[in-house]
């Protein structure tokens, strides 16, 4: 008799989502963290949970539909997803997020907005971000049979026969019907960053991760023991940053203008995070320069939304007056006293930034931004004497989608198009359901909750049937 049903490893969003489920399928389940507490990435998110046809949806008159969200998820990443895992997110996503309000997940009408590109608010945001998503999960986790081991690495499979059946821990063999693995992405590891994610790891020692320290691949190493096929290379999710210092970036305000190496404008500066890395990437060098004048510098003040945690100590914030003034001296923000000045210091190409400046200036004083059509309360001239220029990289790595290759229930497949008997996968672990363009935010948590769900009772299925 084997020792558990199911064997979830990681207790991230995903794991606790499928030990849950597996749980309330019948199964024994055992639930393994390398970490001393559950949450993973979870935890440490903004909590938003992206999903359409949805009763907070509802409830703001907002009228949305599964197919409505299957186009826009595979039109952005220009069908270079697996299809059926992306109809699959967009027919389960709904029913994750009522799971998680039946559970005590709070998702307020008010706090719901469009979290990606689109002009559908999709994005909903828990009240109490992610740490109470993974609360929830950590409670509901608790309230059943499941035996929670912290602290604990799996370090191999048991594999036989070409079946997976059981986890290593150290010389400990503990057997089971099925293994789930859930274990995150591989942020934190720099040499799976130069395998799998070859353009964060181009950004060197200015790239670092926002994710759980415990996410360093584990589930990569796992799968391709038991000869999984690791699909979706070089792709993730990567924001933007000056790079003073190794923490989020709260908020970027609108009225920076970009410029390029070659001094030209490129983007509207207020466009969604989910999008802006990929374009500033796409510019000669792979990143850009946010320039503004002395004026600009002067009233850098925090946006009203974080005032208060920011006064408080609560988070930091790099365009506000002082911390500027503090990068000066580092090197970091430069400055100049002319605009060909500044053109110099940032090998920006002579005169060009000032045509750009001086044809910016007339839509700040025309009253609309001809050129990309930036809200016109976000502009700010650059006319002030001196002038100021930061370069802005696609460094901060805030999660991987290089993973598993997984079917719809979840099953792992070798490169020869072969089931893995007894191995299922779910969450950032997985590859090819998250594209080369973020969909928007709460993204990484439906992948997270929906896959997790499906693989708990996937699992259990098949082990509470024999195998």
């Amino acid at each position: 008799m084997n020792a558990y049903d199911v064997i979830v490893v990681g207790g991230g969003g995903a794991g606790m989502a499928a030990a849950i489920e597996a749980a309330d399928a019948g199964a024994r389940v055992a639930l393994i963290e390398a970490d001393t507490r559950l949450g993973g990435s979870t935890s440490l998110s903004g909590g938003v949970y992206y999903a359409a046809d949805t009763s907070v949806q509802r409830a703001r008159g907002i009228n949305d539909s599964v197919d409505a969200m299957f186009q826009y998820y595979m039109t952005l990443n220009q069908y270079r997803v697996n299809a059926a895992l992306a109809r699959t997110l967009s027919e389960h996503a709904g029913q994750g997020l009522e799971w998680l309000i039946s559970m005590g997940v709070r998702f307020p009408a008010e706090l719901l907005y469009a979290s990606g590109v689109e002009n559908v608010p999709r994005g909903h945001a828990a009240a109490g971000q992610g740490s109470e998503i993974a609360e929830v999960l950590d409670r509901e986790v608790s309230r059943r049979d499941i035996d929670v081991v912290l602290a604990t690495r799996v370090t191999s499979l048991d594999v036989r026969d070409g079946a997976v059946c059981g986890v290593r821990l150290g010389d400990e063999v503990i057997s089971t019907g099925a293994v789930v693995i859930a274990t995150g992405g591989f942020g934190a590891n720099p040499h799976l960053l130069h395998r799998y994610y070859p353009e964060a790891a181009l950004q060197a020692d200015k790239a670092w991760y926002i994710g759980s320290s415990h996410c360093v691949g584990d589930g990569l190493m796992l799968g391709e023991q038991a000869g999984a096929e690791i699909v979706g290379l070089n792709r993730g999710l990567l924001l933007t940053t000056p790079n003073f210092r190794k923490e989020l970036e709260v908020y970027v305000p609108g009225w920076l203008m970009y410029v390029n190496r070659e001094g030209r404008r490129f983007v509207n500066e207020t466009v969604e995070y989910a999008v802006m890395s990929g374009v500033v990437r796409a510019q000669t060098g792979g990143s850009c320069f946010a320039v503004f004048d002395s004026d600009a510098l002067e009233s850098a003040v925090p946006d009203s939304r974080y005032t208060d945690a920011f006064a408080a100590g609560a988070i930091s914030l790099n365009w506000v007056r002082d911390e500027l003034l503090a990068q000066i001296q580092t090197g970091k923000v430069l400055q100049g006293q002319t605009l060909g000045a500044l053109e110099r210091m940032c090998g920006i190409r002579p005169e060009s930034l000032q045509a750009t400046v001086a044809e910016y200036n007339r839509d700040v004083e025309g009253g609309a931004d001809r050129a990309f059509f930036k809200p016109h309360d976000q502009m700010k001239p650059v006319a002030t004497a001196p002038f100021y220029a930061v370069e802005i990289f696609p460094a901060i790595v805030c999660l991987t989608s290089t993973g598993l290759r997984i079917d719809t229930c979840t099953r792992v497949y070798n490169a020869a198009n072969e089931v893995i008997p007894g191995l299922f996968a779910a969450g950032e672990t997985t590859g090819d359901v998250l594209g080369e363009r973020y969909i928007g935010g709460g993204n990484s948590i439906a992948n997270a909750v929906v896959f997790g769900r499906i693989a708990g009772a996937e699992a259990a299925s098949l082990s509470l049937a024999g195998g």
